[in-house]
């Protein structure tokens, strides 16, 4: 885990793969609830029967938007970044989604930081954001991830 306590921290791991989360199953139960969370009840999602008999899988698969949504989370294995008062979500750039990923796959993150730019006391950084599958050789999505930092103490930047 790297530490990140303020701009000038950050700019140092410019360019640099800094670490990989933890591995974590997605299981059907955790697919079920994002399903019904987000209205998204597509069968290849939620009915185990006909997806594997019908199925390009043989087995219901993860929605991309749920394998999105564990970015902060495993992000946050990776890099804990201090005094910050506030951090945002901002956006994903060039997203693309390489491979399903299977119920009861384990899955981490392997993160880049691709840029660290201070526009006026708000720090943008771009990550490149990996998620890896256990056993493939092609990551389920590789994307550039923009997160907005604002941290507290702006002299140490």
């Amino acid at each position: 885990m790297i530490i990140i306590n303020n701009f000038r921290e950050y700019k140092a791991f410019e360019g640099q793969m800094v670490g990989f989360s933890d591995w974590h199953t997605i299981d059907q139960k955790q697919i079920n609830r994002f399903a019904e969370a987000t209205l998204d009840d597509q069968w290849i999602h939620i009915n185990e029967e006909k997806a594997k008999k019908e199925g390009p899988f043989k087995s219901t698969i993860a929605h991309g938007y749920l394998l999105l949504s564990l970015i902060p989370y495993l992000w946050k294995q990776i890099a804990e970044v201090r005094n910050v008062k506030m951090e945002i979500n901002y956006g994903i750039e060039n997203l693309k989604f390489g491979q399903a990923v299977p119920v009861n796959s384990d899955v981490k993150l392997q993160a880049t930081v691709k840029s660290v730019t201070d526009l006026r006391g708000t720090i943008k950084v771009v990550v490149e954001a990996k998620l890896l599958i256990r056993n493939h050789s092609k990551p389920a999505y590789t994307g550039d991830v923009i997160f907005l930092y604002h941290f507290y103490n702006k002299k140490s930047n």
